[in-house]
């Protein structure tokens, strides 16, 4: 077996881990690479594109933003993705630091794959394509300011939902435990195909999270009647200006992330473990 395994160096520990598992791989017979801008003993080293070709498994050491950043490049190249957690939350991520030694299933074949829907979002102007993306956590438009409302639609089936709010967030079932979490939106089981929209401050009572069968597409357009700079963000990142005439579609990506699990954490245990609260603690 081949692995990839790609670090984030900025985060605690993820040095130490990166030498750690370079002995454990040896010794269990696992070939390992390293992208080649990265030096340490114990392994092989490609530039990091070739990687996603080259390995049977991505192994990412980080948090989650780590891990969705390489699971989408993965997602093309068909590879699945295991996240060893250096992160805060790490709810992505299937091991921690110290459970390396968990490592050795890959070469057994003790372990699972967990597919997680992506989003395939296109941005279109005056009927001509600017830009396209892909999400495993979500889409969200929102204005550039603090408590500036806009105005924003989703159209599914021609019917038209609309949002006096801060913002939208489109949630992947992924991104539910995310932003749209944080927002009042519904903690979705992974499994599930579907989006959630859930509305971020919106000015009216009866403005509630919204879940859309995933294989609808859904249209939204926004505008401000303050001339607000308003934004489109894919997984945390600022991709694109939204203007009046301007038409973001969101429908089911062709690819799917593919998770490698170790451990037998189900969903939700794992839900209770990273989410507790004060009574869940006791």
């Amino acid at each position: 077996m081949i692995v990839a395994v790609i670090p984030n160096l900025d985060k605690r520990g993820s040095g130490e881990t990166v030498e750690k598992i370079a002995k454990f791989f040896k010794e269990c017979g696992i070939t390992a690479y390293l992208p080649d801008n990265i030096c340490c003993s114990g392994y092989e080293f490609a530039p990091q594109d070739e990687l996603f070709k080259i390995a049977d498994v991505i192994i990412t050491i980080g948090g989650d933003g780590t891990i969705m950043r390489f699971a989408k490049i993965a997602a093309r190249e068909g590879k699945p993705v295991l996240g060893i957690n250096a992160g805060r939350v790490g709810y992505l991520a299937n091991i921690e630091q110290n459970e390396y030694p968990l490592l050795a299933k890959l070469k057994s074949g003790e372990y699972t794959i967990e597919e997680r829907m992506m989003f395939n979002i296109t941005v279109k102007e005056n009927g001509n394509v600017i830009g396209e993306y892909e999400a495993l956590n979500d889409a969200v438009i929102s204005s550039g300011y603090i408590s500036r409302i806009i105005d924003i639609s989703a159209c599914v089936d021609g019917d038209i939902i609309s949002y006096h709010a801060d913002g939208l967030i489109a949630a992947t079932p992924t991104g539910s435990t995310a932003y749209s979490m944080s927002a009042g939106g519904p903690v979705i089981d992974p499994s599930m195909k579907c989006a959630c929209l859930t509305p971020i401050c919106s000015h009216s009572l009866a403005a509630k999270p919204i879940l859309v069968n995933g294989d609808k597409v859904i249209k939204l357009k926004a505008y401000s009647k303050k001339r607000t700079d308003i934004y489109l963000s894919v997984d945390g990142r600022k991709v694109c200006p939204v203007k009046p005439f301007t038409e973001i579609y969101i429908s089911k990506s062709s690819n799917t992330v593919k998770l490698v699990r170790l451990n037998n954490r189900s969903f939700y245990k794992t839900l209770s473990l990273k989410f507790r609260d004060a009574r869940s603690s006791k």
